[in-house]
């Protein structure tokens, strides 16, 4: 009876990556106020406010990769003196998501929707798209290192890879910034001059990517 052959030796390692990469699109958020005595009144304001940034938006043509409208209320404030209920004016707003690829109109959009009446910017927040090239190598790198650390282990013990295993992912993390710019916002009490504004000069962030893996190597025995 031939006993079994022993298993081949094995060893486990990790293998991280990081890389900085230049952002693909930038997103703001833009949030129209309106106030007035009476429900229509607040209502007409808001829906005039909320028109004029979706066309400045919309002015910019391919440079906005996406708009949306989000969060919409209209709300009541009630008197605090008098008896009863009685309602002193209305509160309304809409918030406006635009995601842009083309940075070099960022600054003067900006700047632009923050000189509206009540509008409110905040942004912008760089990020990559899902399926970025940078993504993909970030992990290629994490498995390059993953196979280079287990190569300089079994040659530390005079030994070779001579196959693989497994290997996991243990996540790719992106670190996205999150940095809030604050234009000048006048229409809060005051109409926006004729005069457009200065452009801001926003420099896009570098994201930073990071990769890791697990992975499982056989290799020959070693010279001990």
């Amino acid at each position: 009876m031939t006993s079994p052959s022993p298993e081949p030796p094995r060893v486990a390692v990790r293998g991280e990556a990081h890389l900085e990469a230049e952002p693909e699109t930038a997103r703001i958020t833009v949030t129209v106020n309106a106030r007035g005595r009476d429900r229509r009144s607040a209502l007409d304001d808001l829906t005039r406010r909320n028109a004029a940034a979706l066309d400045l938006i919309k002015s910019h043509g391919d440079a906005v990769e996406r708009l949306e409208t989000g969060h919409l209320t209209i709300t009541p404030e009630l008197s605090e003196r008098g008896r009863g209920e009685r309602v002193r004016t209305h509160h309304g707003h809409v918030q406006i998501t635009a995601v842009l690829s083309d940075f070099t109109l960022l600054g003067e959009l900006t700047t632009r929707l923050a000189d509206l009446e009540l509008t409110r910017v905040d942004g912008p927040w760089w990020a990559l798209r899902p399926d970025s090239p940078a993504r993909t190598q970030v992990r290629r790198q994490a498995v390059r290192e993953a196979v280079q650390r287990a190569r300089e282990y079994a040659e530390a013990l005079g030994s070779t890879l001579t196959g693989l295993i497994d290997i996991a992912d243990i996540g790719t993390e992106h670190a996205e910034p999150r940095v809030r710019t604050a234009p000048r916002a006048p229409g809060y009490g005051a109409p926006a001059e004729n005069t457009p504004p200065p452009a801001l000069d926003l420099e896009p962030q570098r994201q930073h990517l990071y990769a890791q893996v697990t992975a499982r190597f056989t290799m020959t025995p070693p010279h001990l």
